[in-house]
């Protein structure tokens, strides 16, 4: 009992120190309006970096629809990578990043959604949440795992492909004990966790799809500028979010392009 109310308890007060939260972003927005700048549809104010920033409605309505657009394009594409594969490794390899990449904007729209429309549910809202923020770290895997199963890898390189997931596991262990205690450090595990296997797949022998990968990563590393300035810059999450789908756009084609697509099938390891 004493667990459920201190529990009760802690609902009470996040739920308070939203409501002021809110407030407090009503009240800059209302002197912002004021002097003749209004901010209330498309942007509220920038928020401490201990608090969570408070989408406008109109960027609410961006965050689901930015990647909610792509979640029938990456089922169709992971599909048709799966029906291109010549064997069951290919097979096995095609469902696992088709897995992660949809499951990606699907659990992304799901979050924002709920966020938009039930924020008032803390517990639900804080969950989906963990698991968006859990479904990064193997998404980032799964994009990996292509290049890692079906090119040819030095002795060392080739343990990169049981080495990325348990670096996903480990990651996902981190946000469910230590959910948004560091933002700066959860930052940091994301850029490390996307680092670290590029820099194995520099080692191939075959580099046709090294450009794609690296532009791809751009997209990504350019996207970070927009996912941290909420509040200084309109719609800047939706923003990121079309950096994400355009980077693993362009990761997908190489995968269709380098190791699925017909006439490709010589630059594929013998496995």
């Amino acid at each position: 009992m004493t667990g459920s109310g201190e529990e009760i308890s802690k609902q009470l007060q996040s739920g308070q120190n939203q409501k002021q939260d809110r407030n407090q972003i009503n009240k800059q927005n209302r002197t912002l309006q004021h002097y003749g700048l209004d901010t209330d549809r498309f942007m509220n104010t920038r928020v401490p970096s201990s608090k969570r920033y408070q989408p406008t409605e109109y960027e609410h309505a961006a965050n689901c629809a930015t990647h909610g657009f792509w979640i029938i394009p990456s089922i169709m594409g992971s599909s048709l990578l799966y029906f291109l594969s010549d064997d069951q490794w290919e097979s096995i390899t095609a469902w696992l990043y088709g897995t992660g990449l949809s499951g990606l904007f699907i659990m992304s729209t799901m979050f924002h959604t709920v966020s938009w429309k039930k924020s008032h549910l803390q517990i639900v809202e804080q969950r989906f949440h963990m698991c968006d923020r859990m479904v990064i770290y193997f998404f980032i895997a799964a994009s990996y795992t292509p290049w890692l199963n079906l090119r040819e890898l030095g002795p060392w390189a080739a343990h990169m492909r049981w080495l990325v997931w348990i670096m996903a596991c480990v990651g996902s262990a981190y946000v469910f004990f230590f959910h948004e205690k560091n933002k700066i450090l959860d930052l940091i595990c994301y850029i490390v966790m996307g680092a670290v296997p590029a820099l194995v797949l520099l080692s191939m022998p075959n580099r046709e799809g090294v450009l794609e990968l690296s532009m791809g990563g751009v997209f990504y590393c350019m996207g970070v500028v927009f996912f941290k300035s909420d509040g200084l810059v309109p719609f800047a999450h939706a923003i990121w979010h079309v950096f994400v789908a355009v980077g693993a756009a362009i990761h997908y084609y190489a995968i269709w392009k380098y190791l699925y697509a017909t006439g490709s099938s010589h630059i594929r390891s013998a496995r």
